[in-house]
């Protein structure tokens, strides 16, 4: 497989996906390796004449007054590792940390952080031969950015910590052994450098965007094949209608619906019905799921945006001249500027991690309330009570309802907002935190809910179909119940209901379902 190059400025989406779910090789880009080699001459020269520079020979937060002196700077780079890796809980799935690796090395390579081209090298080494940081999930307050998680992988580097190499947890300097990747002995910024940035949030935000993006073309599917089960009417789908209301989303889904409804006999069949219009829960899908694809498409661009930016303090900017008097031993003789800001504040990222829960949260209960109208006697007209083949001694789909109940219900618990919270922490230093990575943990909990909730309402779309039988729905909605048979078998009688629910969760998440729009 080709290799993929990075500079730090146009790392795209799907070459994440290619290198976290495909294992695409990375390395640094040469005219990017120049940069990084610039930066860190800035950094020597300072360290060289002994000038003082935030986290380069300080302590940092609070103790960013504590002068470090340059016997000692060596020393400060493997404390403020260990000292920051206290994070708990369980570890990170392989495929965020894989992201985490290369938005890390992809962040470094911009040429702003000023560390050594070694450490980039290392990261893509990492990714390259499989080692896999031990990172707990909880402990970042998305202040400093991800402190917690990216110390537990910068640990790595410098041979301590832990990894999951080919399957096993073992010691990191047992990994690197193994792989022939020698542990770095980090020098000045580096530690911070590693240290510094959002790219846990960022990892689960990128990745939940790309299933995220099936999940809405998935509901536009279930959705379409339900209303037509449920005898419903496409006239709310008129282009006409959503031209005079012209949301991008909006369009889209009801195009979608449009494409899934043609040709169906099945609405042919009762187009003369006296029915005005149907429930918010049909009729409303365009207005609904399209609002949830503009937010996905909003917060696409945030990750974006992120994933090619420097996040970490302070930044180095190598062709700028200091100014003015000398200050603290700065001058106008230095090549460069070191500058601490707050890139790392992780605002930016928590309010689209919140918001795109917010999006699935809303997408799993109109998802929910279909279901119902499936299974309730009293709205399911012409279909049998919970679509159960001999109702009464069959429940039929009585539970699964429930269930998706409950996860729509726990859903809009998690969906309150950890971007509204803010908790001081080093000493009042860092005393206005984003809380990026409670909502990315959050997330991934309501991403799964909603995957299922989606495959609940698929099984039951698919029964209702079963039942309208002679009559057909169109070629797309026969393709995904098609999709759904090939992995859970007409339901004629009751049977466990999970492993049904799981395998069509699994097969949403392949996006077999979401192909039958194209």
């Amino acid at each position: 497989m080709k290799a993929l190059h990075i500079n730090g400025n146009n790392l795209t989406l799907d070459e994440v996906r290619q290198v976290v779910r495909e294992r695409c090789p990375v390395i640094l880009e040469p005219e990017a390796r120049l940069a990084v080699e610039r930066a860190r001459a800035v950094v020597d020269e300072l360290v060289e004449h002994d000038r003082v520079a935030y986290a380069v020979n300080t302590g940092v937060g609070k103790l960013a007054d504590m002068r470090i002196p340059p016997d000692d700077i060596g020393t400060l780079q493997v404390n403020l590792l260990r000292s920051h890796a206290a994070g708990v809980g369980e570890p990170l799935r392989e495929d965020v940390v894989r992201a985490m690796v290369l938005l890390r090395a992809n962040s470094l390579a911009k040429g702003f952080s000023g560390v050594r081209p070694a450490v980039i090298d290392t990261l893509c080494e990492m990714l390259n031969r499989g080692v896999h940081p031990v990172i707990p999930s909880q402990g970042s307050v998305g202040a400093s950015g991800d402190l917690a998680p990216l110390a537990h992988l910068g640990l790595v580097l410098i041979g301590e910590g832990e990894v999951f190499y080919k399957n096993k947890r073992i010691a990191a300097a047992d990994a690197l052994r193994q792989v022939d990747i020698k542990p770095l002995v980090l020098q000045a910024k580096e530690a911070i450098s590693l240290i510094n940035g959002t790219q846990a949030m960022l990892a689960i935000g990128l990745l939940a965007i790309l299933e995220a993006e099936i999940l809405a073309d998935t509901a536009d599917v279930i959705g379409g094949v339900t209303v037509d089960a449920l005898k419903g009417t496409d006239v709310a789908f008129d282009e006409r209608i959503h031209r005079a209301r012209p949301h991008p989303g909006q369009l889209l889904v009801a195009e979608n619906l449009r494409r899934i409804l043609e040709g169906s006999l099945l609405r042919e069949s009762h187009r003369e019905c006296q029915e005005v219009q149907d429930a918010y829960s049909m009729r409303c899908i365009p207005q609904v799921h399209g609002a949830v694809r503009d937010t996905l498409a909003n917060c696409r661009a945030v990750f974006e945006i992120e994933m090619n930016s420097a996040v970490d303090n302070p930044l180095v900017f190598p062709e700028e001249k200091k100014v003015g008097a000398p200050r603290r031993g700065i001058g106008a003789t230095v090549p460069g500027v070191i500058l601490s800001g707050g890139n790392f504040h992780g605002q930016p990222l928590a309010f689209a991690l919140d918001f795109l829960a917010i999006s699935l949260t809303a997408l799993a209960g109109i998802s929910e309330r279909r279901l119902e109208r499936l299974v309730n006697p009293a709205l399911n007209v012409g279909l049998p009570p919970f679509l159960a083949p001999g109702a009464g001694l069959n429940s039929g789909f009585m539970m699964p309802q429930v269930t998706a109940a409950a996860l729509v219900s726990e859903n809009k618990v998690l969906s309150h907002p950890g971007s509204v919270d803010s908790i001081t922490t080093s000493g009042n230093k860092e005393d206005y935190v984003s809380m990026g990575m409670t909502a990315a943990n959050k997330l991934l909990r309501v991403l799964a809910n909603t995957r299922n909730v989606l495959a609940i309402e698929a099984l039951a779309a698919a029964q209702a179909l079963d039942f309208r039988e002679p009559l057909q729905t169109g070629k797309r909605g026969q393709a995904a119940r098609a999709a759904i048979r090939s992995v859970s078998p007409a339901i004629n009688e009751d049977r466990v209901f999970t492993p049904d629910i799981e395998r069509v969760a699994a097969l949403i998440a392949s996006g077999k379902l979401a192909e039958t729009l194209r």
